[in-house]
């Protein structure tokens, strides 16, 4: 019998992807995915006929909940903050007599302090976590102060006899999605748009610190082995429980290299008119973006040892610097430049 597999954030750009790369290898798995809106759930079907979607919201509790409870593998990929969809999956899984895996996505955010935001883009981090020799620094971080600490506790807190978890934690993602919905990333595109509406790019302060990066296709290619993994009997050979703690990356950036060579790119296009970098303190980085300070301003180092060791994971997608020249016309275009 195929494996029924229930999934979030399946019109969303990571869940997007990993869900289309899944089903291309697997059009046998029996998938239902979670929608919240209609029109979502024609994006969905109109693209893979035979997924079952069911409409609700990530606080729909009871009905994430009933359907995490049929499932025999769920993958969480909607919003890693949430805490009442990481119970209600749990609750769910809990009321199951066979065994059954949760893949939950967190997010490398998790690893810098933000209430260092004095420190942000000031210098580079010699701080770099291996997903195996630092497992238990990583999965101990305390909450207060290291984003997705929450959910992540709750996720590692569900393993049991019958529940087996993995946590992947992605850094920067880039490359174009090819799920349903969204097929944009996040922290690079950002940067871009604002750089760009801005008139000049910019980088938080020294724009010294580094984050690592993935390309969207390789990072769902991890979610396959996964999922392959937990279709197999006990497990596979995947690591899961409070040590399946896996990091996905093939590369890093240091944010102030990459602002000067989107400017340097940008203006070489004619949407930006000169290509020097301005520094900018966290107040006014905020203005920009919310967020950005921390997108932009911290470091965020950790290898993919699990990964590759573990799962025969190779990454083969373009590097960054590759992709720039596209991200940049993509952002223009929808500015209207």
């Amino acid at each position: 019998m195929p494996p029924k597999l229930f999934v979030t954030g399946a019109s969303g750009y990571i869940g997007g992807t990993a869900l289309d790369v899944i089903i291309n290898a697997h059009p046998e798995y029996e998938i239902t995915a979670l929608v919240r809106s209609p029109e979502k759930a024609t994006a969905v079907t109109r693209k893979y006929p035979n997924v079952k979607t069911v409409s609700g919201e990530l606080d729909s509790g009871s009905l994430i909940e009933e359907e995490s409870s049929k499932a025999d593998i769920v993958l969480h990929f909607a919003d890693c903050d949430h805490v009442p969809s990481a119970k209600s999956i749990v609750a769910g899984l809990e009321k199951r007599a066979t065994p059954s895996y949760l893949i939950h996505t967190s997010g490398s955010a998790i690893l810098p302090d933000i209430n260092l935001a004095s420190e942000f883009g000031k210098a580079a981090s010699d701080k770099i976590y291996d997903d195996i020799d630092n497992v238990q620094e990583i999965t101990s971080l305390p909450e207060s102060g290291h984003l997705h600490r929450d959910v992540d506790s709750i996720v590692i807190g569900a393993n049991s006899n019958t529940i087996k978890t993995a946590i992947v934690c992605p850094p920067t993602i880039y490359g174009p999605g090819s799920g349903p919905g969204n097929i944009r990333s996040n922290q690079v595109p950002e940067l871009i748009k604002c750089s760009l509406k801005r008139g000049q790019a910019f980088q938080v302060t020294n724009g010294a610190t580094i984050w690592n990066n993935v390309h969207v296709q390789d990072l769902a290619n991890l979610y396959l082995l996964l999922t392959e993994a937990a279709a197999q009997p006990d497990g596979g050979k995947a690591t899961w429980g409070p040590e399946g703690y896996y990091f996905a990356e093939n590369g890093e950036h240091t944010w102030g290299e990459l602002a000067k060579k989107i400017a340097k790119k940008a203006k070489a296009k004619g949407y930006l008119k000169t290509d020097e970098v301005i520094s900018l303190p966290n107040e006014e980085i905020i203005k920009q973006h919310p967020f950005g300070h921390i997108l932009w301003g911290t470091n965020s180092r950790g290898w993919a040892s699990r990964a590759r060791k573990v799962l025969g994971w190779e990454p083969k997608g373009a590097p960054l610097d590759e992709t720039l020249d596209d991200a940049i016309e993509l952002e223009a275009k929808a500015l209207g430049l």
